[in-house]
């Protein structure tokens, strides 16, 4: 396996979910993996656990991402703390189900403050730093950003922005920073999915089965290998885009 030894990766959200599968997996790389977390301090500090545990290197970050200022002292912390960033990925995000005419002002700000306010401050911040690394920027967006579902419009929207915005940073960054982005599909279920509609999706993805958070990771760990690749978004979804 590839390693990257010695460098330092931020991944936000990393306290649970896909965020701790995308720092377990760099953690493998033989980086040393900053997790942060807002919330879900018990859960950063499993995920460091089970890297040390596995041989690698971590220490947890804590931040509210919807403050600008927490962003930067974030990206300005973890410099400060390892001497240098080389991967920032994007991870923590909020989904919450929110039908038309019920969208909420507060929500919508809420959302987009984590969403697509904090990846973006986080990269301008670490921008610098990237640049001094010959680094990448991975940011999480998911299959909302290209399908329509009528109970997440303001989530979509905010999916679809981080997918501009990965485009739009890779022209600005070039050529010393990639950026790239993931979009999962169901590789994890709602809380109270019941069983019928989980099969409901084995059954409508081509791929025949649902994903995992370790398939989101394996597209993280491409892109850090991908020196000739920046502005592209993988979608991780068993194929789901493509079917009937």
């Amino acid at each position: 396996m590839p390693t990257n030894h010695g460098q330092v990766a931020l991944v936000t959200g990393a306290g649970l979910r896909v965020g701790r599968a995308i720092a377990l997996a760099l953690g493998r790389r033989e980086m040393h993996v900053v997790v942060h977390y807002n919330a879900s301090s018990d859960g950063a500090r499993e995920t460091v656990r089970l890297i040390e545990a596995s041989g690698g290197s971590a220490s947890t970050a804590h931040g509210d991402l919807t403050s600008v200022e927490s962003c930067e002292s974030l990206i300005d912390s973890v410099v400060a703390d390892h001497g240098a960033l080389h991967t920032l990925v994007n991870s923590a995000a909020v989904m919450v189900r929110t039908p038309i005419g019920e969208v909420a002002c507060d929500a919508w700000d809420a959302m987009f403050a984590l969403n697509v306010r904090a990846p973006f401050f986080l990269a301008q911040r670490a921008a610098p730093h990237l640049r001094a690394s010959r680094g990448c920027v991975v940011n999480i967006a998911d299959m909302a950003a290209f399908e329509t579902w009528s109970a997440y419009v303001p989530h979509g929207i905010t999916k679809a922005a981080v997918v501009q915005m990965t485009r739009a940073l890779a022209h600005a960054l070039a050529p010393d920073i990639r950026v790239n982005a993931v979009a999962p599909g169901v590789v994890l279920l709602p809380d109270g999915f019941d069983a019928a509609g989980a099969e409901h999706l084995r059954r409508t993805t081509p791929l025949d089965r649902l994903g995992t958070p370790e398939d989101v990771a394996d597209a993280v760990l491409y892109f850090l290998d991908a020196t000739y690749v920046t502005g592209e978004v993988i979608r991780v979804d068993g194929g789901r885009h493509v079917r009937r």
